[in-house]
This record gives C-alpha cells, sequence and structure tokens, in this order.
C-alpha cells in the first residue's frame, strides 16, 4: 500500500517540532546538555559509548540504556549520530506519533520511515529554521551559505545541505564536492539536494569538468561565482549561475536556474568593461 505524500509530510513536521522543542529547551547545544536533556523523559538517561561499529554510524538500545555512536566518524558526523539517536529515543517516548508511524508503514518501509524521520529530528535539533533564514538572510542561496550553515550547526557539509535545501524558495541545487576516496581521484559530487522548485538532481560521483568553477575555487582556495553550468553524469551541460565556496578540503557549491541569477554576472561584468574602457 502507497503511502500519500502529504501524510508522512504531516509526520516528519510532527518529528520536526518534537525534536526542535526538545534542542529548545537544552542549556546548551554540546553533547553532554543533548544527552542529558533526557533526563525526565526517560527513566534512565543512556550512557554513550564510541566504539568501532564498520559500516554502521550509531545505534540505540533503549533495553539497555545505551547510544553506540561510531569512533572513528569525524567530531560533526558524530554530533550529528547523537542527534539521530536521541530522535529515537524521543519518537520512541511519544506512543501518539510511533502509533501514527505503525499506522502507515510496515515491514521494511516501516524501517525507513523511522530512519528518516530520525534524520528530520536530528537536523531541526542542530539546525533550527531561525539558523538557516539567518544564513539564508545572509548569504542567499549559495556555497558560501552552506558553509556556514555546517561550520555554526557543528555539522558536515553533506548534513547541512539537506536542511538547508528544504528551507531555500528559489530553484536551487546545493553540492559537496571533494575528490574520490581512492588516492588521485579527480574531484567530484560527493552530495547533493535540491530545493522543492528544482527539478534536476546531482548523482554523487558525478565528475567535475576541469574548466568548471569549483574546480577553480578548489584550485584558488577563494570563493567562486560565475555564470556556468551544472555537470550532469551522461556529459550534458545545464546553464547555471554558479557559487563555489572553498573550505576544509571540500568545495560547497550551488546552481542556481532562475534568469534572474544567470544575468547577474553577465551584467557585472558588462559594466565592469565599460568602466574600463
Amino acid at each position: 500500500m502507497s503511502v500519500p505524500a502529504p501524510a508522512f509530510q504531516e509526520l516528519k513536521a510532527r518529528m520536526q517540532g518534537l525534536a526542535a522543542d526538545y534542542a529548545a529547551s537544552l542549556p546548551a547545544q554540546d553533547m553532554s546538555s543533548m544527552i542529558l536533556g533526557l533526563e525526565g523523559i526517560l527513566p534512565q538517561v543512556p550512557q554513550v559509548k564510541a566504539v568501532p561499529l564498520g559500516d554502521r554510524d550509531g545505534a540505540y538500545d533503549p533495553e539497555h540504556h545505551l547510544i553506540l555512536i561510531d569512533s572513528a566518524a569525524s567530531p560533526q558526523r558524530q554530533r550529528f549520530t547523537l542527534a539521530h539517536e536521541i530522535s529515537h529515543a524521543l519518537l520512541l517516548n511519544d506512543d501518539d506519533l510511533l502509533s501514527d508511524v505503525h499506522d502507515l508503514f510496515e515491514g521494511e518501509r516501516l524501517e525507513q520511515a523511522i530512519e528518516t524521520l530520525c534524520n528530520v529530528g536530528a537536523a531541526a535539533m542542530l539546525m533550527p529554521p531561525a539558523l538557516v533564514h539567518d544564513v539564508i538572510g545572509r548569504f542567499g542561496p549559495t556555497g558560501r551559505a552552506l558553509s556556514e550553515l555546517a561550520r555554526r550547526a557543528d555539522v558536515s557539509a553533506s548534513a547541512a545541505l539537506y536542511t538547508l535545501a528544504a528551507e531555500t524558495e528559489t530553484a536551487v541545487l546545493y553540492a559537496v564536492c571533494g575528490a574520490g576516496r581512492a588516492a588521485g581521484d579527480s574531484l567530484q559530487v560527493r552530495a547533493s539536494a535540491a530545493s522543492p522548485s528544482f527539478p534536476y538532481s546531482l548523482s554523487p560521483g558525478t565528475a567535475i569538468p576541469a574548466d568548471h568553477p569549483v574546480q577553480e575555487a578548489r584550485a584558488s582556495g577563494l570563493p567562486v561565482e560565475a555564470v556556468s553550468y551544472l555537470p550532469f553524469r551522461s556529459g550534458r551541460r545545464m546553464p547555471a549561475y554558479v557559487t563555489a565556496y572553498p573550505a576544509g578540503g571540500l568545495v560547497a557549491a550551488a546552481f542556481a536556474l532562475g534568469k534572474a541569477q544567470l544575468e547577474r554576472l553577465g551584467a557585472a561584468s558588462a559594466a565592469g568593461a565599460a568602466a574600463e574602457s
């Protein structure tokens, strides 16, 4: 049985509110405060242990009051994982929300839905709407905004891009670009997310061509913005206004399709040429 999209969106909104309220009740956003906030909500505050987990990021064991986090993950990844596992605890403690999730899903789809909801909860906990809107208001829907949101929320750029995309009103696709996992691999898309009005996507592993502004930003270590293109894996190129911001060995990029964005740099270049003549 297929689940109507509005029904799942309503569950996401409830999970977002649950996690945002929890975050607002905390005295601070450090990991200790995040876990100690469960005191009074759960019978016993879970113990947090960092252990090697292989290809898993974390796990929550409510029976033994235990949260496991992958010790090999980056601090930013561990922080998001903790928020995700706390979201599991909040969901299990909300009988009404949990019951509605079970009414809509079963089997493997139930597990997938719960994981999605806990990612929504983690994002709401670490990147509240006020922070996201402040970043967009200051920097616009740009690669710089993606990098700043990740920095201010102390999460990875890959975690930040989904939240930023969901809150962006214009037609923009955000991407985190870096070298491939193997030594000597070229620059490629690590992860991407599009705003609701953006009709295309970029597959992970899509290579960034040598003549692209994202490559220029990586090589120079400086922000770059230019009328350029969206590079699809098939080799197709779609005109786009590109902003690329290098930080921490990665490049945060934004691809805008709007006519105003595409004309912006052209007008600035024409004005500069006229001033020099």
